[in-house]
């Protein structure tokens, strides 16, 4: 007789994580990971202080999107908690009374530390793909990089840039504005990496 399959997680496994974890239920597996360090929250801290005004209220750029940090997103059986995510309002006009959407977002920001990176651009990086998400953001604030994907027809990555530093840049889908990627790890202290 062969070893039992086991159980497949489900949201009352997210429900019931310690609050002190970011729960994520990714094939069928919960993956359980400590809240984010001080330089992982600063820089999707800072992503959002860049991009809200212009994207979300529309001070000094388009508008036209709803941006939301730490969302908890249902796709399917897969549960995923990116450091940001974005919806054009043409899709998303209003968000949802509800503690988690249901609707694939247009651009997620993962800000990667050394225990999500695989994660992050491994599994999460299959169910973006599978779910049509167009554009992520992959940010290391101990590299101090950006590196922005588009996803392509055939349902690939396509790497469309990669910044580090502290320099003046128009990242895609908000290449509407410029900010300087510094804002991003500014205040923070050089990791020994």
């Amino acid at each position: 007789m062969g070893m039992p399959k086991p159980r497949a997680a489900t949201y009352e496994d997210v429900l019931n994580a310690p609050p002190n974890m970011v729960a994520e239920v990714v094939n069928g597996q919960l993956h359980l990971q400590p809240r984010p360090a001080m330089p992982h929250a600063a820089a999707a801290s800072a992503i959002g202080g860049e991009l809200a005004p212009p994207f979300t209220r529309g001070r000094g750029g388009p508008g036209g999107w709803i941006l939301l940090d730490e969302p908890e997103i249902h796709l399917g059986a897969d549960i995923v908690v990116p450091d940001i995510g974005g919806w054009r309002r043409a899709r998303m006009d209003v968000i949802p009374n509800a503690a988690f959407v249901a609707l694939a977002p247009d651009w997620v920001a993962e800000v990667l530390s050394p225990g999500t990176e695989r994660f992050d651009r491994g599994d999460k990086l299959a169910v973006y793909a599978r779910e049509q998400v167009a554009w992520v953001w992959l940010v290391n604030p101990r590299l101090r990089t950006l590196e922005i994907l588009q996803l392509g027809s055939d349902g690939r990555w396509i790497l469309r840039g990669t910044y580090h530093g502290n320099i003046k840049v128009r990242a895609e889908p908000f290449d509407a504005i410029e900010f300087d990627l510094g804002a991003l790890w500014a205040n923070v202290e050089p990791s020994d990496v």
